[in-house]
């Protein structure tokens, strides 16, 4: 099997000083995930320092990454450099300049990570696909995730994301993707940007890593289109958009929920497909349709694409549909607990509306929405309202603002945190029901998703 890195070419990437003569198959940052031949960079973070991990990942056989070497075995393994993210970035950008793989990144402000897996999902089925795993799309994340693609990958399928200004264009010229696609500008950040302009403009900077003749994947219905299509304009990019616009380069015409999924036709140019999708809701069709627009400008097989959607099912926390156990029989769990702003909550607000049976709507704090938080979150009773959603459980401060909005009929329960919430939950689902789960990250509502699901207990 051919090596991921060797000591030479580790050595000769980062400009350290290697110790021993080694070959890895893996990078790692994490001592709970180190197997054979990996790699074990220590990244001094916020809380922790991986150089306290260093020697325990070198008694276990890995070859370590550092730019300390106390503590360390003697004669083990070892790269040593001056700064190990600084060396993480350098074996990154390697791994980039040495593979001949067409690479496409996504950023957005909602259905990045789902669009990324979609993208891996049909991808791999037609070429060696190498793809960064669950988020990993920030300052260690994506050069991590750089540093793992083999040579010889034929697609590369990376996510940016950002909190601030000026963070995406330091990966995306790490990246330097051949396709950016950008799925939609929303209300998240809002409050560290202030308007949706500005987060447009910081999403916008995946342009400027693109390469020579590169393409921009843009959403035709959103409201900044045109500041994102200038802005990819100016930085040499060809422009493709997606959506139900009429104007759309990949236009959806219909759009049809399944117990499924849902069935999807689309025209491009002048022709027309229809195709099963895996996932439910109709943003999930607009993300189709950026992924099959995106598997086109890197030169895949659109038609084999398609037919591969109808198996891709949505990652954990990000739509995902789980059957539960409840007394008397099965209900249906939606997991959408790993992020909420109010346009991602619409959309699974949409999805819930589609079922049939009872709608319960198990929703956390949307966080990071500055001074508008209140009002965006009292804003969601008209669209429970318009799904026929049956009872509201709320979670977090901000959810407070929602459960005094909502009509006495609706109030299943409001409590100060997600825990507290388990049980009221639990306590009145019903077989044939389907519950949404959904908020924030800092929420905590999976700690809800595993109660409901019995995954463990709740802490």
């Amino acid at each position: 099997m051919t090596p991921l890195w060797t000591a030479v070419e580790a050595e000769a990437a980062t400009g350290g000083k290697v110790l021993g003569h080694w070959s890895v198959q893996a990078v790692s940052i994490d001592t709970r995930a180190l197997g054979e031949k990996t790699l074990f960079v220590a990244l001094a973070g916020e809380n922790r320092d991986g150089h306290a991990f260093a020697p325990e990942a070198s008694q276990a056989g890995a070859v370590v990454m550092v730019a300390r070497e106390e503590g360390l075995p003697a004669g083990a393994p070892r790269l040593v450099v001056q700064d190990t993210l600084k060396g993480l970035e350098a074996l990154g950008v390697t791994a980039r300049a040495r593979t001949d793989a067409r690479i496409v990144a996504v950023t957005g402000s909602v259905g990045k990570t789902g669009t990324k897996e979609a993208l891996r999902h049909v991808l791999a089925a037609q070429d060696r696909t190498h793809a960064s795993i669950a988020s990993y799309n920030n300052h260690w994340g994506v050069p991590l995730s750089l540093a793992r693609m083999p040579k010889a990958t034929r697609f590369g399928v990376f996510e940016l994301g950002m909190n601030h200004a000026g963070e995406i264009s330091a990966l995306t010229r790490m990246v330097r993707p051949h396709v950016a696609i950008i799925t939609r500008i929303a209300p998240a950040h809002l409050e560290y940007f202030g308007t949706l302009e500005k987060i447009a403009d910081a999403k916008a900077e995946i342009f400027a890593g693109l390469e020579q003749g590169g393409v921009a994947v843009l959403p035709r219905d959103d409201v900044q289109f045109d500041r994102l299509a200038r802005a990819a304009r100016e930085n040499g990019a060809d422009i493709v958009s997606f959506g139900s616009h009429e104007a759309a380069d990949w236009r959806l015409l219909a759009f049809e929920p399944t117990a499924e999924g849902s069935h999807v036709e689309l025209s491009h140019k002048d022709r027309s497909l229809r195709f099963a999708l895996g996932a439910p809701g109709r943003h999930w069709a607009q993300n189709a349709l950026a992924v099959l627009a995106a598997v086109d400008a890197l030169g895949g097989d659109v038609e084999a694409a398609a037919l591969a959607l109808a198996e891709f099912q949505p990652p954990g926390g990000r739509g995902q549909r789980r059957p539960i156990k409840v007394k008397g029989g099965m209900a249906l769990l939606l997991d959408e607990s790993y992020n909420a702003n109010p346009t991602s909550m619409q959309a699974a607000i949409d999805v819930l509306g589609q079922r049939p049976g009872r709608r319960i709507a198990v929703l956390g704090d949307m966080l990071e929405l500055g001074a508008s938080a209140p009002d965006l979150h009292a804003g969601l009773a008209p669209l429970l309202s318009e799904a026929h959603v049956d009872l509201v459980f709320l979670a977090g401060p901000l959810m407070r603002h929602l459960f005094d909005a909502l009509p006495t009929d609706r109030r299943g329960a409001y409590r100060p945190t997600a825990k507290e919430l388990v049980d009221p939950v639990e306590a009145v689902l019903q077989p044939g029901d389907t519950v949404l789960v959904k908020g924030s990250l800092g929420s905590r509502m999976k700690l809800i998703v595993d109660a409901l699901a019995g995954k463990e207990e709740v802490a």
